[in-house]
């Protein structure tokens, strides 16, 4: 039987915490590895052959998401895909309540929930096998991640089967370093369970102080997640590959890292990967319209997005370079984010610090005090000759004319 995928995109008033990147354009729509970040999640779901349709759930103007969906139906024309804007941030539960009517059209056997900030392999049809499987209700990622940053995510405890038999949304006290990974199969008692929490949540004895006591608001991950994990059909599909959530600016570095890496194992020819030579480490990403001088030396972990300029002898590594940036002759970009239009001048190094990918944290600590790792420069920010720029995050359109370390310069 047919399925859907519902990706959960957000909103304007959402994804601050990813500024200064989102003031020009949308997360999910912020390119990693070559493409938006949604794009990685609809690549996995379009390779789901009982998926039909695609439906991206949020907030943000209609108009956001006109281009990507027209050219995602170029590249996936047997899948249906479309927007549907909530008329106000309802919840990761409520916007999937609020447009049960049209989920639920077609009579879809069960439908996959995808958060679009995650970064993964998305094992798609090994969850689908564990639903059919299991005969399950629900199915959930789930990974696993270093005990002391654990109570930053949603914990999981299973038994043996793998049945889910606790969760808590980021808890006190340490539970589990299995933690919800933001991708579900779900069937269409979802909904029931949905409706449940709705009723609860009227209940005139029940004191709450989150948003704004709004019955339509509903959180899947707090609100539904609790209680499925009390009832029977919970399961979760535990992934050994590559994850993470994709939240802070920096986040997206180490996201991009990933997926290139995926991208090389699986077709090193793969169309803008570039082949291994004395001035290319790969993975190398670089858009066809790029200039890249022939001296220039990338990667590994690069991607340089469309017309931008690479000057002779820069060196660029472990860095997101995107559309019209200018890296001028000489120039050094390591554990750096160039947003569109930056230039960075002559025998200028801009630099972040390496971390490990397993933290799970865009920052990193120097001389006992924690610092970005990545440094970034926003929208049409320009670094001059000769200028040093170290772990320091530029708000766009800014000159730096003077070297500078661990600042945020507003």
């Amino acid at each position: 039987m047919a399925s859907k995928a519902l990706i959960l995109v957000g909103g304007g008033t959402r994804g601050t915490r990813f500024r200064p990147l989102s003031l020009d354009i949308p997360k999910v729509l912020f390119p990693v590895a070559g493409k938006p970040i949604l794009s990685h999640s609809v690549d996995a779901v379009a390779a789901v052959p009982s998926i039909k349709e695609i439906i991206l759930i949020g907030f943000h103007e209609d108009s956001v998401f006109k281009d990507f969906i027209a050219d995602t139906s170029k590249q996936y024309p047997h899948l249906t895909i479309r927007y549907l804007r909530e008329y106000k941030a309802m919840g990761t539960a409520g916007g999937l309540y609020h447009f049960r009517d049209v989920i639920l059209r077609g009579n879809p056997e069960k439908f996959f929930v995808i958060h679009a900030d995650v970064c993964s392999s998305f094992p798609l049809k090994e969850m689908s096998n564990m639903f059919a499987d299991k005969k399950a209700r629900a199915v959930i990622l789930g990974t696993r991640v270093p005990q002391k940053i654990a109570q930053n995510f949603g914990a999981i405890v299973a038994d043996e089967d793998k049945k889910v038999i606790h969760y808590v949304e980021k808890p006190e006290t340490h539970i589990s370093t299995l933690i919800n990974g933001g991708v579900y199969v779900f069937d269409q008692t979802l909904f029931d369970v949905i409706a449940a929490a709705r009723k609860r949540r009227e209940d005139p004895e029940i004191v709450r102080f989150d948003e704004e006591n709004d019955n339509d608001v509903l959180r899947l991950e707090q609100d539904i997640l609790v209680q499925l994990s009390q009832e029977d059909g919970f399961y979760v599909y535990e992934t050994k590959d590559f994850w993470r959530q994709i939240k802070e600016a920096g986040s997206a570095l180490p996201a991009s890292a990933l997926y290139l890496n995926q991208q090389f194992q699986a077709d090193p020819k793969a169309p803008g990967l570039q082949a291994p030579s004395a001035t290319i480490v790969p993975p190398v990403y670089v858009d066809p319209s790029a200039v890249v001088d022939p001296t220039a030396k990338l990667g590994p972990d690069v991607a340089i997005g469309p017309n931008a300029r690479i000057g002779k002898g820069a060196r660029i590594k472990d860095s997101i370079v995107l559309g019209d940036v200018e890296v001028k002759h000489n120039a050094t970009v390591l554990h750096s984010i160039l947003s569109t239009g930056a230039k960075v001048g002559a025998w200028a190094r801009v630099e972040g610090s390496p971390t490990n990918r397993n933290e799970h944290t865009p920052y990193t600590v120097k001389d006992g005090i924690k610092v970005q790792s990545v440094s970034i420069l926003a929208k049409d920010v320009v670094v001059g000759d000769e200028v040093h720029v170290m772990n320091t995050i530029v708000l766009p359109h800014k000159e730096i004319k003077a070297d500078v370390k661990n600042e945020v310069i507003m």
